[in-house]
């Protein structure tokens, strides 16, 4: 059968490439197209478009930006159209990927939702077009099932999250041959996790590099992402103490002491390899003015709001800033902070369920289209 995915994020892409190793073991002839990165490429299928190209950040930048977005959406209906699949199979990035569900859904072309929008947190009328539009939801947090079904009378499937699956299925990284080959010393790691876009790695290293010169006892090791060149980091390496990473976040994250995160799917890896975190977001005064008015979520990270309660410290937008980081960074370095939060974090992988994920989703994607 034909599957065509779409993935718009760094995290898509991985959570798509692991749903498509499943989908192959339940369909050994698939034939796969689809918008996503380097894993997706590296699985097999056909990359249709890079998730570089499809991520704008905040709402300046997305009106700024989009022309660009709305002819993408033109490529993608006519490569849909070309390829004929027997699904489409969408992975978060709603305000993509909604647009084409509600095109798929007048042309009778089934649709399956892995990894829920995250109307909970703003936008839920979007619920409207996700009960006529999407045929199939898969939710991968424990709170979206209720959500979903009790609130909005919408029955979907909880399959648990893929990210215990991804760090489950890694292989195991040697901290000392690790060190080495990344020109690492001895002092224990603090791991900086920026972000995945230029906007935002920008604003988010310009606050976490200011501290790096009140722990002189640690190494500040930057995670790159996959989607940006080594030359854009090149003007946030000035200080001995800081170093580069590229693409190996997981491997990283196995051997920090602790983490500066930007908000999103990355606080949840951090705790899930039992790292104490702060958790970090500034964007711009509009873009955050706006969002203010329309999410009335009590937390933005995601481990704070599997828990309901506050178990990371969110530094935002004002409040993320060098005296705040520091004070926060302390704490959590302390013997007694790490363990408080090591603690809440088995809770919290508890709540997540078991692994597989992405076996799951690809069994109910696959029975669904043989019936």
């Amino acid at each position: 059968m034909k599957y065509y995915i779409i993935a718009g994020e760094a995290s898509g892409d991985l959570h798509g490439s692991n749903l498509m190793k499943s989908i192959f073991k339940e369909d050994p002839n698939a034939e796969i197209r689809f918008w996503g990165g380097d894993l997706m490429q590296k699985t097999g299928g056909t990359l249709v478009k890079h998730y570089r190209d499809l991520a704008f950040m905040g709402f300046i930048e997305v009106v700024m930006n989009l022309q660009t977005i709305l002819n993408n959406i033109k490529v993608c209906k006519k490569d849909i159209e070309q390829f004929q699949p027997d699904a489409i199979i969408f992975i978060d990035y709603p305000g993509f990927n909604m647009r084409i569900a509600t095109w798929a859904k007048e042309r009778k072309i089934p649709t399956h939702y892995y990894i829920s929008p995250q109307i909970w947190a703003w936008k839920e009328n979007r619920i409207k077009a996700i009960k006529r539009d999407v045929d199939f939801m898969y939710v991968i947090l424990p709170f979206e099932k209720d959500f979903y079904e009790k609130k909005h009378h919408f029955l979907v499937k909880f399959v648990g999250h893929p990210l215990i699956d991804a760090i489950h299925n890694r292989t195991e990284v040697n901290e000392v041959n690790f060190r080495k080959e990344n020109n690492l010393d001895d002092k224990p790691i603090i791991a900086l996790l920026p972000g995945s876009r230029k906007q935002e790695i920008t604003k988010m290293l310009s606050g976490m590099l200011s501290i790096v010169k009140d722990f002189p006892d640690y190494q500040f090791v930057i995670a790159g992402a996959p989607s940006q060149e080594y030359s854009f980091y090149q003007t946030f390496l000035k200080n001995e103490n800081v170093h580069f990473i590229s693409n190996k976040t997981y491997d990283l994250l196995s051997v920090s002491r602790a983490a500066l995160v930007t908000s999103g799917t990355a606080t949840l890896e951090t705790a899930l390899f039992k790292v104490p975190e702060v958790v970090c977001y500034k964007g711009s005064w509009v873009s955050y003015q706006i969002a203010k008015r329309i999410i009335t979520l009590k937390y933005i990270s995601l481990v704070n709001l599997i828990m309901d309660k506050e178990v990371v410290t969110e530094l935002i937008q004002d409040k993320f800033n060098s005296k705040n980081l520091k004070k926060e960074l302390s704490k959590i370095l302390d013997e007694k902070g790490r363990k408080k939060m090591i603690e809440a974090y088995s809770v919290l992988e508890e709540k997540l369920g078991g692994t597989g994920a992405s076996d799951k989703t690809a069994q109910l994607i696959v029975s669904s289209l043989k019936k």
